[in-house]
């Protein structure tokens, strides 16, 4: 499976907004921000457009094959296209242990469910994108309790703010999904209108 290894302040950089998991004063975006005389191009639709997906893409450490993928699903699927698409991001299985504060990032949260460390349900899954539903459990396996990098989960746990479609336990250090994530309960800054209109024009 192909990952994004770019550097992580580039893409903070290039959209204009904190997308790293680093500790706030240490990006390089915002060091930088404000310090600069910067000239601006100005996109065209399709630029814009482009951008926007590419902000989704980067957000979430999705590649474009998976993406269009999503895209396809959320037009299929009943309601609003932009937001079936948040939807389906957001019931991802590292997007939900990132919400939880099980990690301080995606790409971080990712990793341990590739090494068999989270479980849903008291099931082991080791696949990132696997799709969340209301009313599983998601935490992690008794013997990864015992590694040295649990030590982090604690912390960050205390720490992020829990979306209300999410349930978190901070003493058995897991969450339950209550219902289906909504757009207006996430804080991505991503515009889907824009999205759908990039994939219309394909």
């Amino acid at each position: 499976m192909s990952r994004d290894i770019s550097p992580k302040c580039k893409s903070c950089r290039k959209f204009g907004m904190k997308m790293c998991s680093k500790p706030p004063g240490k990006c390089a975006f915002e060091k930088r921000r404000g310090n600069r005389n910067t000239f601006t191009r100005r996109l065209s639709d399709h630029g814009t457009q482009l951008k926007e997906k590419q902000k989704a893409r980067v957000t979430y450490g999705i590649q474009e094959r998976q993406f269009r993928r999503y895209m396809n699903l959320a037009g299929r699927a009943e309601g609003i296209t932009g937001d079936n698409l948040i939807q389906i991001l957001e019931s991802r299985l590292d997007n939900v242990a990132f919400r939880l504060g099980f990690g301080e990032s995606r790409q971080q949260i990712r990793q341990w469910i590739n090494h068999g460390h989270i479980t849903v349900n008291e099931k082991k899954v080791n696949i990132p994108s696997y799709q969340i539903k209301p009313g599983d459990k998601v935490s992690f396996k008794e013997s990864s309790k015992k590694k040295t990098f649990f030590d982090t989960v604690t912390q960050t746990m205390g720490s992020r703010t829990v979306p209300d479609w999410l349930q978190c336990d901070n003493g058995d250090i897991s969450g339950v999904v209550l219902k289906m994530p909504e757009v207006t309960g996430t804080d991505i800054g991503i515009d889907t209108r824009l999205i759908v209109e990039y994939y219309s024009r394909r």
